[in-house]
């Protein structure tokens, strides 16, 4: 397992990390596949209070709990269940924030998160009272750093200039490049890592029919995953295929992959051989950048 510095933190995190929401319902599973997780190299786990409804928070701290120096934890927040538990509204003013985070810790076990995120973000939040919460708690010893989980690249772009934003994890694949566009060097110059998630594509590009998937048709999704194909082999499956693609941008410091089996953690972990330069650029030309709307 390679290792990279999370933005301008002094987090090193494992290139391949585990998304905790793909885990299930049951402690003691989730703790048998988390342990492994850790066996195989991994030691960035990313879960959310949103996450069934706080269950996934307590099954990964009852995983971690004897394991906790050796592991870096993210959480989230910024999502405010109704009380009748019908759904959820958007939340991201301080005072949410700083009671959130007294029931991360908790069912966490832990007495510090060590990356908290906003778990979203809109160009009409109050920004700056949502970065005095975090720059709060990380006084308070609560968090050590912050960041944000969006694809708004407007908001990514305020946060980049007005906070101290460690990372900031979006959705990034062969087929969603719109981050090359949007905001990947701007992150890049201001030494904010991104943290990558969707790396397959919701499967398109490994094992699931081709069908359109966001500006692309089925007919180009399909031209993708051939790419994919046409790289992969006996040393490296479709799916560390797709993960290699997206660690090649140095801005990239991890991709969070939504493991549920000990077969995708084997393979995700497994030690496939890297991208080289030509095979980088046979898989970004077999696909374009659609066009966009930027400001969104």
């Amino acid at each position: 397992m390679n290792y990279q510095v999370l933005g301008r933190s002094d987090l090193k995190i494992s290139e391949v990390s585990f998304g905790c929401m793909s885990l299930g319902m049951n402690d003691a599973e989730n703790e048998k596949l988390l342990h492994h997780a850790i066996a195989r190299g991994i030691n960035y786990f990313d879960t959310a209070d949103l996450y069934d409804k706080g269950f996934n928070e307590s099954s990964v701290g009852k995983a971690l709990r004897g394991k906790r120096k050796d592991v870096i934890i993210a959480t989230k927040a910024g999502n405010q269940w109704r009380a009748d538990g019908s759904g959820w509204d958007w939340n991201p003013r301080k005072d949410y924030i700083l009671s959130c985070v007294e029931g991360s810790l908790k069912r966490l076990g832990t007495d510090y998160i060590d990356l908290y995120q906003l778990h979203g973000g809109t160009i009409d939040d109050p920004i700056d009272e949502t970065i005095s919460a975090f720059e709060e708690l990380k006084a308070q010893g609560k968090i050590r750093y912050y960041g944000i989980s969006s694809i708004r690249p407007n908001v990514i772009r305020e946060y980049a200039r007005r906070s101290n934003i460690v990372s900031v994890m979006m959705q990034y694949s062969l087929l969603d490049r719109r981050p090359e566009v949007s905001c990947l060097p701007l992150l890049q110059h201001h030494g904010i890592s991104v943290l990558a998630r969707g790396s397959v594509a919701k499967g398109l590009l490994i094992n699931k029919p081709a069908e359109p998937y966001l500006s692309y048709s089925e007919a180009e999704v399909q031209q993708a995953k051939d790419a994919v194909e046409a790289l992969s082999g006996p040393q490296r499956s479709l799916a560390q295929t797709a993960l290699k693609y997206v660690l090649m941008h140095p801005v990239v410091a991890s991709a969070v992959v939504g493991i549920r089996t000990m077969e995708q953690l084997e393979e995700a972990t497994a030690n496939a051989p890297r991208l080289n330069e030509a095979e980088y650029e046979q898989l970004t030309a077999s696909i374009p950048i659609k066009d966009y709307d930027q400001h969104k």
